[in-house]
């Protein structure tokens, strides 16, 4: 059997050739010698191969099978999963083209792109992870009354947070464990600097770290909770949907700190992770079936098969016979099919979300860098300067024109409109909100690219955005007097109410890029505007904004205008302890369509507002 050619040695580059440099184009790339280790090397055609000393040809071996060149971390120049070191892997991998050898030969040198692995696959997983994931599903699908607000919605928030809370504070335990072990190993480098290179370590740095609470995530948490916990107190179905949500967002903040990208990543990163978290989850389970081991697996699928079995036989047994019917009629639960579907919904969207919970605290996203250079173009104090006066001037004398009508009335107001205070009131107060919204992102836009090299752009930029901040503040207070007159006149509604909170949350933000002049720091403005909106929703449902509605149009009434109890009616058991003001009639009227509409409530779906009105 003749003897297989090797393939020839890799042509030595030009000894005159000079190093390339750092970051080759694509064609010096190209003219570069391929490296010793990477090539893989594969026949691609039968001729045959001149050997080193000889002309005469050597008969052409079968070409050997193709080989591909995975990467490792070794080779991505990071530690190897497991180690607790990190693994920088390189977002790209230089492109080699493919190099034919020398004329004369049919050897073609291939580099196969290295894999690199994906996130799911880097980020470690910690113990528990199954565990949490399996035990917050199960109290979801336990406690969740989807059809209405109660006390299960902040129970199910309790049994996430306590879940997500405990793998991750076991996790961080045990890096900290790790972490002490590696005591002896850093000996030598003590004894060689004296020990003034090495970190704190030990038990007083744990305590440091165990007395640093992070009040961030301890306020997006309580938030979280406390919203949560306005199903258990008000009935409104609307204003606990917007509760649910601004839980599901202060969660997500208290899960990802402000992130490189951006507010709006941050808010949504918990869903976004959910749904990328799979592959992790698999790694966990597969882990799993690797301690538990192959014969506790055969018992499993023993015991699935039996199941099966059960459940083709035990029907067929049942048509064969009444009797038979009978017995496993009265042993069998009646399944509740559509129940049975709710309640593995709640289980996975629950389970995942402790799942994307867990998989950014194992592995979270790049932090935002308050110090990075930003290469945007800025405006010079003249190119900003020119819309945000003409905005002073325009809103100058808006506001002379509102302190005109504040102290002229409703005489002034048919003087010179033709029209009544409520008309008038009516008329403007859209406008305005759009104004005030338009305004804080014109501002907004002024402080990120306007010149701050120098004290004096610092200074004229603090003194111009104060000015329209004071002057929109007033716009603000106007829009908000202007809806405050037209309920007055018209009647209150949840509706109204709303956008008057609206134009707060607006008023709010303004103060906080108010406060951000101090310094020009604007980073911490968007979570503190989230933050100020949470807070607002929560102080709207401690005001029961449907009972602040019938008492205010029950106020009315009393002065002898219409009482809509059509309306009234539509509302509610929030509203039911205002109409005790009512006459019998009136307030029959109201409760009694009200409690009509009301049903019996499981201990999950218990409601404060609900189980007064029934009584």
């Amino acid at each position: 059997m003749p003897d297989t050619p090797t393939p020839p040695p890799d042509p030595a580059p030009d000894s005159a050739s000079t190093p390339a440099p750092e970051s080759p184009t694509p064609a010096e790339r190209s003219a570069a010698p391929m490296p010793a280790a990477e090539p893989v090397m594969a026949a691609v055609s039968s001729a045959a191969v001149p050997g080193p000393a000889s002309s005469a040809s050597v008969p052409a071996a079968p070409p050997p099978p193709l080989v591909s060149a995975v990467a490792t971390p070794a080779m991505a120049g990071g530690a190897p999963m497991g180690s607790g070191g990190p693994a920088p892997w390189p977002a790209a991998w230089p492109a080699y083209p493919t190099a034919v050898a020398p004329s004369g030969t049919t050897w073609l040198y291939q580099t196969a792109r290295p894999q690199i692995p994906s996130r799911s696959a880097r980020v470690p997983v910690p113990n528990g992870l199954l565990a949490a994931t399996a035990a917050a599903g199960c109290a979801a699908a336990v406690l969740v009354p989807l059809d209405r607000p109660g006390i299960g919605w902040v129970l199910t928030g309790l049994a996430i947070t306590g879940a997500v809370y405990a793998v991750d504070r076991a996790a961080r335990h045990a890096d900290w464990d790790e972490y002490e072990d590696d005591e002896s190993d850093d000996c030598e480098e003590a004894d060689s600097t004296g020990g003034q290179n090495l970190p704190a370590r030990g038990g007083a740095a744990r305590r440091g770290w165990l007395t640093q609470v992070p009040w961030d995530r301890v306020w997006w948490t309580g938030v979280a909770l406390a919203l949560l916990s306005v199903g258990a107190f008000r009935a409104a179905p609307w204003l606990f949907v917007l509760c649910l949500v601004g839980a599901a967002l202060a969660g997500s903040l208290a899960v990802v700190r402000r992130s490189a990208h951006g507010l709006l990543f941050d808010v949504f990163a918990v869903p976004l992770s959910a749904a990328n978290s799979t592959p992790w989850l698999q790694r966990a389970m597969s882990r799993a079936r690797a301690r538990v081991g192959s014969g506790t697996q055969r018992v499993w699928w023993s015991i699935g098969v039996a199941a099966a079995l059960l459940l083709i036989m035990v029907p067929l047994l049942a048509g064969a016979d009444a009797v038979f019917a009978g017995l496993v009629n009265g042993l069998l639960p009646s399944i509740d099919v559509p129940k049975v579907l709710r309640w593995g919904a709640v289980f996975v969207v629950a389970g995942l979300g402790v799942s994307g919970s867990l998989f950014l605290l194992a592995g979270p996203p790049p932090p935002a860098d308050d110090d990075a250079p930003r290469r945007a173009r800025r405006f010079s104090p003249l190119e900003w300067g020119i819309p945000v006066g003409a905005l002073t001037v325009v809103f100058a004398a808006f506001v002379a024109t509102q302190v005109a009508v504040l102290f002229g009335g409703d005489g002034y107001v048919q003087r010179t409109a033709s029209l009544t205070y409520a008309e008038y009131a009516r008329s403007g107060f859209w406008q305005l909100s759009i104004v005030s919204v338009l305004t804080l992102a014109v501002i907004g836009v002024v402080l990120r690219y306007a010149g701050q090299e120098t004290s004096g752009e610092r200074r004229l930029l603090r003194i111009a955005v104060a000015v329209v901040i004071a002057l929109v503040l007033v716009i603000v207070a106007s829009a908000v007097q202007r809806m405050w007159t037209y309920q007055q006149a018209y009647g209150f509604t949840v509706l109204r109410l709303l956008v008057e909170v609206f134009e707060g949350w607006i008023a709010l933000v303004y103060l906080l890029l108010f406060a951000s002049l101090v310094r020009l720091r604007r980073t911490w403005v968007p979570r503190a505007a989230v933050g100020a909106a949470l807070a607002t929703l929560l102080a709207l449902a401690v005001l029961n904004p449907e009972g602040f509605v019938a008492d205010r149009n029950i106020d009315r009434w009393q002065t002898g205008r219409p009482l809509d109890t059509k309306y009234l009616s539509t509302l509610s058991p929030d509203a039911l302890p205002a109409t005790g003001r009512l006459p019998d009639a009136q307030r029959a009227a109201i409760e009694d369509v009200i409690r009509d509409h009301l049903s019996d409530d499981s201990w999950q779906g218990w409601n404060y507002s609900r189980a007064t009105a029934s009584r």
